[in-house]
């Protein structure tokens, strides 16, 4: 696949054939993401990597009991907009994926989210180039239950960055609309 097709068919996939990733591929794709950049190269990523989907939506129901509790505090945020959603018990935040890796680092790294950000991106054109879908799922960062934090291994040092499903997609929808680049000034 050339880069061009990487970058067209890399789309967020939410629904996936009911069909397991195997292990040596997501190994592989992780493999990839040793190539990210990080600062310093530090690479302070690990990763926790969830087929089992009954602890995946537990890890949803979690994540959302941690958003709805974000919402009685502050009543303004932003996320406001999915509290429908979150309030609804059948809803996943992890759309009943058949794989969710989850990519954490240690909390006192202080450039944590780029270098999370960058190796997830890796992560997800290394997918894409492998027929796979994925979807960064923001709503998924929020498990704060240690009992939970220590079942999948998070270390108390670490926190949560980008929670990405993986999985064969049912389908690749097209591109939405992109904006030309806003170039401020040329010098």
């Amino acid at each position: 696949m050339d880069f061009k097709s990487l970058l067209t068919n890399r789309r967020a996939i939410r629904e996936f054939q009911d069909k397991e990733v195997p292990l040596h591929v997501l190994k592989e794709i992780i493999q990839d993401t040793c190539l990210a950049p990080t600062a310093s190269n530090l690479q302070p990523i690990k990763f926790v990597i969830i087929h089992d989907r009954e602890q995946i939506r537990k890890l949803s129901d979690e994540s959302k009991k941690s958003l709805l509790d974000d919402l009685v505090r502050d009543p303004d945020l932003p996320l406001k907009q999915y509290e429908g959603a979150l309030r609804d018990g059948q809803f996943n935040v992890f759309y009943n994926a058949p794989c969710l890796v989850l990519f954490v680092g240690p909390k006192d790294v202080y450039s944590l989210d780029v270098d999370c950000g960058l190796t997830a991106t890796y992560f997800m054109f290394s997918a894409t180039s492998k027929g796979l879908g994925t979807c960064w799922i923001g709503l998924g960062a929020h498990i704060r239950d240690k009992k939970i934090l220590g079942e999948i291994e998070v270390p108390s040092e670490c926190r949560i960055v980008a929670p990405v499903i993986i999985g064969y997609p049912k389908s690749i929808p097209p591109a939405s609309e992109r904006h030309s680049p806003d170039i401020l000034k040329i010098i």
